[in-house]
C-alpha cells in the first residue's frame, strides 16, 4: 500500500519558519504561530504513532516542531523586553532613544 502524506506537515514546516521570522513583531505573533504548529505537530505525531507504517513525511513534522519551539522562545524574549523596556523606560524614553540614535546615525553619515 502507498504511504500517504501527514495532514498537516507541510503547515507545521511552514508555521515553525514564520514563527521565527515574525518572532520581532512585538512577539505576539510568533508566539500564536509557534503555539499553532505545536498543536498540529501533536495532532500529527499522535497519528504517526498509531500506524507508521501508513504515513510519511515525520521528518517535516519534527523539523517543523523544532522551528516552532526556537520561535516561541525568541518571540517570548523579545515580548519580555519589550515589556521590560515599556515598564522601565516609558514610551517617553523608548522614543527619546529612538530619536537620539537616528541623530547619532545622521551625524556619522554626515563625517563620512
Amino acid at each position: 500500500m502507498e504511504k500517504q502524506k501527514l495532514p498537516n506537515a507541510s503547515a507545521v514546516l511552514i508555521l515553525g519558519i514564520l514563527s521565527i521570522l515574525t518572532c520581532c513583531c512585538w512577539g505576539i505573533i510568533g508566539l500564536i504561530l509557534g503555539i499553532l504548529a505545536l498543536v498540529l505537530a501533536k495532532k500529527d505525531m499522535v497519528l504517526y504513532a498509531e500506524n507508521p507504517e501508513l504515513y510519511e513525511g515525520y521528518s517535516n513534522i519534527n523539523t517543523g516542531r523544532v522551528l516552532a519551539i526556537i520561535g516561541i522562545v525568541l518571540s517570548t524574549i523579545y515580548f519580555i523586553c519589550t515589556v521590560y523596556l515599556y515598564v522601565v523606560v516609558g514610551e517617553a524614553g523608548m522614543k527619546d532613544f529612538q530619536q537620539n540614535l537616528i541623530e547619532k546615525i545622521k551625524q556619522q553619515e554626515e563625517q563620512e
